[in-house]
């Protein structure tokens, strides 16, 4: 930040009548300050706090709230960017200090509530999604309630509360619901991780070779919330399955944290062709049904049925 002298010196300049100079200027200042209404009322309102000549011998900062204040009017760019200026009291005297403006404030709570949510592999739009832009229409209603009363019902809580396993046809917003629940969450301070599970299996694939794989489900099976998206969307591998998928669901359904899951399937169809045969086409069933009860101990599910709402 650049002295504020420079600024006052700037602000003299300005106003320097005919080439009469600074004392023409300030004569000018001080008859601004005298007719200023924002001024006036902070000095009656403060008067009894202030000394006799606070104004006076203050003139120097109300010069400076005067300039940036006229200079933001202006919708120009102050010295102190993002920053409003306020006048306060210090030991009897006037002082300017800067608090954040709305757009700063604003931006800071965006930036604040992105770095509550962590994608992998996500759409970008997902970042903005909100349930307030949610459309209700009656098919899709019971998933929308579920998740709105996730977040007051989790942080109520001291005991688990499982999450929610989302199913429905291609493009009825499953994607969009997990995104808005995961902003919801970040606004009352909790982390989630929103991940796109078929998009990870290759990642964790291509991290085999110099074992980072281990690092990254780590990072990822101990989010405060996790929500897998698109579960179920081509071949499942059995190292997929066991090595990444069940050590995921093993660490949170022991420790107790919530999940939520979308997914083109219903649970039944998830364990039966999904879970049950890996790309080989064996069938293990038995490690199906050990990964299911597991999904259904950390979720429960709810149909979202609709139109597909997606451009074609």
């Amino acid at each position: 930040m650049e002295p504020v002298s420079k600024y006052i010196q700037q602000f003299l300049k300005e106003r320097t009548i005919n080439g009469k100079g600074a004392r023409k200027s300030f004569q000018v200042a001080v008859r601004q300050i005298e007719t200023d209404p924002e001024i006036q009322q902070f000095l009656k309102e403060n008067k009894s706090k202030l000394a006799e000549d606070a104004a006076q011998r203050s003139i120097a900062k109300l010069r400076e709230y005067l300039m940036v204040r006229d200079t933001l009017k202006k919708k120009q760019k102050s010295f102190v960017p993002g920053y409003v200026p306020k006048l306060v009291v210090s030991d009897h005297l006037i002082e300017v200090s800067y608090a954040p403006s709305a757009e700063t404030l604003n931006k800071q709570k965006a930036e604040r509530l992105a770095r509550r949510v962590t994608t992998i592999s996500m759409p970008k739009d997902i970042r903005n999604a909100s349930l307030d832009n949610f459309d209700q229409t009656d098919c899709r209603y019971r998933a929308f309630a579920k998740a709105v009363h996730f977040t007051s019902k989790y942080m109520a809580k001291d005991q688990f509360e499982p999450g929610y396993y989302i199913y429905g046809p291609f493009g009825v917003g499953k994607t969009y619901l997990l995104g808005a629940l995961a902003n919801d969450l970040a606004d009352s301070g909790v982390l989630t991780t929103l991940v796109h599970f078929p998009s990870f299996e290759s990642e964790m694939k291509a991290s085999i070779s110099d074992n980072s794989y281990l690092d990254k489900i780590d990072a990822v099976k101990k989010s405060q919330i996790l929500m897998l998206d698109d579960v179920g969307a081509g071949s499942l591998s059995s190292w997929v399955r066991d090595e990444v998928l069940g050590v995921i669901l093993e660490y949170r359904m022991q420790q107790q944290l919530p999940m939520f899951f979308s997914s083109n399937l219903s649970m039944e169809q998830l364990e039966e062709e999904w879970l049950t045969f890996n790309n080989h086409g064996d069938a293990e069933p038995l490690k199906a049904q050990r990964l299911m009860q597991r999904i259904r101990f950390l979720s429960r599910e709810v149909e979202m049925p609709g139109q597909n709402r997606r451009p074609m």
